[in-house]
């Protein structure tokens, strides 16, 4: 089976999405005191965003009947009109490529980026789990990973966007993470954001504990009605795992020897591989193990 999308200017996008919504998002201008969240799709954006919502209202959660969409919308979905009607700060999020991504220079920008092959295994869950967006809801893992390898899946290729962002990690108004490093210290995490945003939770806070509670995965899959649009009960929830290392639960030794062979390729060059060593590592275990058997 292959995924539906739309497509415009060579990005594969969900059905739902209109074109002129996706044009008059990239013509957007952003103001000063703009707020972005970035990433490929799957790699921890709404979990960031719901940390920058709380953040920005003193720990206080959604309401009854709120949406974070609504909120903190997905610019390319919802189009130049909605961003700008927004109240400032602007809270924004965008899946974007740098290039591609209205930049002010005094805007923020926080990217997270999260390795290739728990992407890619949330990214098939995701692309299930919404039958109406992508006719895929009967689709196996092996046939949506030839997709992504080759890039056709929403918002193009994982290494276009990750390589993008990582050249700019150091510009002033970028704050880059990791899913990873925020799952193995998510207060450290919580932290770096607040200062990003010139937001203070020095030490033991009421908000920073306000803000771990309310973005913890137990407290979000709770609300599962907060983050995105209805899905039929029976696919993956929008809130899955959260997990790190899901991936080796469906990636086969051909998957993990191509996928890895993809990461060299696209990185070479650059230090990026130091943001996964260990999930690198057992990437090539399990590669290895496959060209043994030929072997044998």
């Amino acid at each position: 089976m292959k995924p539906s999308y739309s497509v415009y200017r060579g990005f594969a996008l969900p059905k739902s999405f209109t074109r002129e919504a996706f044009e008059s998002a990239l013509a957007y201008q952003p103001a000063p005191d703009d707020v972005f969240v970035s990433g490929y799709p799957k790699c921890g954006s709404t979990w960031t965003q719901n940390m920058v919502y709380l953040l920005v209202h003193g720990g206080t959660p959604l309401g009854a009947g709120e949406k974070l969409t609504e909120v903190f919308p997905h610019l390319e979905e919802v189009g130049r009109e909605f961003a700008e009607a927004l109240p400032a700060p602007r809270l924004i999020k965008t899946h974007l490529p740098f290039e591609m991504t209205p930049c002010h220079p005094r805007a923020r920008y926080i990217y997270v980026a999260r390795n290739p092959f728990d992407c890619a295994v949330s990214f098939y869950h995701h692309t299930r789990g919404f039958p109406q967006h992508y006719n895929f809801a009967e689709g196996t893992f092996a046939e949506y990973f030839e997709y992504f390898l080759a890039g056709a899946v929403d918002f193009g290729d994982y290494f276009d966007n990750l390589c993008s962002w990582y050249e700019h990690r150091d510009d002033g108004n970028v704050l880059f993470m990791t899913y990873e490093g925020m799952k193995r210290d998510a207060p450290g995490a919580v932290a770096a954001i607040a200062a990003f945003l010139g937001i203070d939770t020095e030490g033991d806070s009421p908000l920073l504990q306000a803000v771990l509670k309310h973005s913890h995965i137990d407290s979000m899959r709770k609300n599962p009605q907060r983050w995105s649009s209805q899905r039929p009960t029976e696919m993956p929830a929008f809130i899955r795992r959260g997990v790190v290392g899901d991936w080796a639960n469906l990636f086969s030794a051909e998957h993990a020897s191509r996928l890895l062979g993809k990461f060299r390729d696209r990185t070479e060059g650059t230090d990026i591989a130091i943001l996964w060593s260990e999930i690198l590592a057992q990437a090539n275990e399990l590669s290895s193990a496959q060209s043994h058997a030929a072997r044998d």
